[in-house]
């Protein structure tokens, strides 16, 4: 039986979506619980989900969320670099409590740490990598929905959503289907709009490639210079050009010594004349 039928069910653009970001891809390795998930699979061996099955998983996810009173409840976890960008704006849009990095051991099992949570659902995107969340999360009765690939195991997982959960866009992409079916179902989202959120925020972009990315746009191409042609009533008359005699002022010659040699600091005194007989008036020696 389909859980998504009528206005929840997939739209074309949707499954555009999917199919272009490759969510639809498995592994080449099969987990036998995740078998029920796969349609059919391909001559290398690699597996094609269903995704009707895919669609209606996602939904029935959102249905469980969204029946949270309190969004703060909900805690979003990822280990994996690829999805932690994705579980952030999750987070912000949906207003959920994200742990993106290294889950510290008993986060939800030990109540004397600091980090200690009591959410009542929780969300991973990688079942082996978030595999400490699920543990503890399976000993104080949390449920869990997890994203999980084809050779992922599935043990005290309540709801599975089978996608690709390894490729940057693939994980990306659910995320933001997810987020969005989330605040239909609330109500915050009327269907008849588009959300104006892109797909390409929940998108894992590396430092390096960003750095160089606003390089280029930052960049701007560096002007010639060119010389300003001379017109009619643009220069003043009184200046000069190129190529034109320059009239010197009168009393000056050309290739003149700044120091004139009748006025030569460094001549000697005349005979007879000695500078230390000479007194200088107002002196304390003078009689």
């Amino acid at each position: 039986m389909s859980a998504a039928k009528g206005l929840l069910s997939l739209q074309e653009e949707d499954l555009t979506k999917i199919i272009v970001a490759s969510a639809h891809l498995g592994s080449q390795n099969l987990d036998y619980q995740m078998e029920q998930y796969i349609f059919k699979r391909k001559s290398d061996g690699v597996s094609l989900f269903n995704i009707g099955k895919m669609w209606d998983k996602l939904v029935l996810a959102a249905r469980a969320i969204a029946t949270i009173e309190n969004p703060a409840d909900v805690c979003i976890i990822s280990a994996r670099q690829v999805s932690q960008r994705g579980v952030l704006k999750y987070a912000r849009y949906t207003g959920g409590t994200p742990i993106a990095g290294r889950f510290t051991p008993g986060s939800l099992t030990n109540q004397i740490q600091s980090a200690f949570k009591e959410p009542r659902l929780i969300i991973v995107t990688d079942p082996v990598a978030d595999h400490q969340p699920i543990t503890e999360a399976s000993y104080v009765n949390i449920p869990v929905i997890a994203f999980a690939n084809s050779d992922n195991p599935v043990r005290n997982i309540d709801i599975v959503i089978p996608c690709n959960n390894r490729g940057k866009n693939s994980i990306g992409l659910m995320l933001w289907f997810l987020a969005r079916e989330v605040l239909r179902i609330r109500g915050t989202l009327p269907r008849t709009e588009q959300w104006e959120v892109m797909p390409d925020l929940f998108f894992y972009r590396d430092i390096e490639e960003a750095a160089k990315e606003e390089q280029v746009v930052v960049a701007e191409p560096t002007e010639q210079f060119q010389e300003p042609v001379q017109g009619d009533g643009e220069w003043d008359q009184s200046g000069t050009t190129i190529g034109q005699n320059v009239n010197l002022q009168s009393g000056f010659v050309a290739n003149e010594e700044w120091n004139p040699t009748d006025e030569n600091w460094t001549k000697a005194p005349a005979p007879g004349e000695s500078w230390a007989n000479q007194a200088a008036p107002g002196s304390w020696g003078a009689v």
